[in-house]
């Protein structure tokens, strides 16, 4: 017997890839339903190849029954509507910044702390990290279980659906009006984001970080070690999907590329591709529609006493969101749900 499972912004970019992800890989779905906001009520969306839902209206929706809620449509609609889900018995998986931080939610990338899934009985609810965070993370850990990491400096490149389908729509629409000779219209982004790179993700804080910098920084702390200190800068880029990222990381105790190489290869969820020659690493445009987090660029890092320097590349709307929700589902389902699959 499968499980009803319920998909919150489901005509959203991370939405759809959602249901998507969960058809690919075979998630043991007898019921699946798509909840969207009022003004989406009755549109379809796709789950799989061959099974149209029609969206409903999440305001007036009766959580009894299902078993795991899937959220990506908003902090704001997950404040609200997450815990009523909760108390209606299903789990609730937040795609969010909401729940993040609150230490009786764990904040789960399964490759890394799956451990931490056990804890969603205090709330029935479990946080999925920032998209930057996860691909980071990820990369980190098997390099961190062989020599405790210290410091790490990181600099993001991250594509402009991290902001979602308005976000995209206002690059190609940017890019169209440039070759056109026409006015370029600002509405998402805070200057022109095509042919350009903005330093500016998310709210400013009062020392100076983005929002965006301090969720790295305080979510790699809870999921990894909260001994690591870590430095972001985080940029918005040109690109529609994929995000990449500058890495450098300080060691507690040597280690050379060689060994950092190793280890990569060997943990789940990491593809390295590292020849230093042309085309010999991955771009985010090569990791689109991939699950993968990609590891290229490997080199040791001169400026410290034991560093190891990385480019690091995902598609931030499956493992950077959709897919990692679903991960963390399927962790859920074997180890701690009892409805057997």
């Amino acid at each position: 017997m499968g499980y009803k499972v319920a998909v919150v912004g489901a005509t959203g970019a991370v939405g759809r890839e959602m249901l998507q992800t969960l058809a690919e890989r075979e998630f043991p779905v007898d019921e699946a339903v798509a909840l969207a906001s009022a003004k989406s009520k009755g549109r379809e969306v796709s789950f799989g190849d061959e099974t149209v839902l029609t969206v409903m209206d999440l305001d007036k929706y009766d959580f009894k029954g299902v078993d795991i809620a899937l959220f990506s449509a908003g902090g704001s609609i997950s404040a609200k509507y997450a815990p009523r889900a909760a108390k209606a018995g299903a789990v609730v998986i937040d795609n969010t910044s909401h729940f993040r931080m609150e230490k009786d939610v764990p904040l789960v990338v399964p490759e890394v702390n799956p451990q931490a899934i056990a804890g969603y009985t205090k709330r029935n609810i479990i946080a999925n990290p920032n998209c930057s965070t996860i691909q980071m993370v990820v990369a980190l850990k098997p390099l961190h279980d062989i020599a405790r990491i210290k410091r790490v400096v990181v600099s993001t490149y991250q594509s402009v659906s991290g902001a979602g389908q308005s976000a995209m729509d206002e690059l190609f629409n940017q890019t169209r009006s440039i070759y056109m000779n026409q006015p370029v219209v600002k509405e998402e982004f805070t200057k022109q984001i095509a042919f350009n790179v903005i330093p500016h993700i998310d709210v400013f804080m009062d020392d100076g970080s983005t929002k965006e910098e301090w969720k790295m920084r305080v979510e790699t702390r809870k999921i990894l070690d909260p001994d690591i200190e870590i430095s972001a800068t985080c940029v918005r880029v040109p690109v529609f999907i994929g995000h990449g990222e500058a890495i450098h990381v300080e060691f507690a105790k040597p280690i050379t590329v060689q060994e950092a190489r190793a280890a990569l290869r060997k943990a789940p969820g990491i593809a390295v591709v590292d020849h230093q020659q042309d085309e010999g690493y991955v771009t985010p445009a090569e990791a689109a529609g991939e699950d993968s987090v990609y590891v290229s660029r490997l080199r040791q890092d001169p400026s410290v006493k034991h560093g190891i320097s990385f480019w690091c590349v995902a598609d931030n709307l499956r493992k950077g969101a959709a897919l990692n929700s679903v991960q963390i589902a399927e962790t859920l389902i074997a180890s701690y749900l009892s409805k057997a699959a």
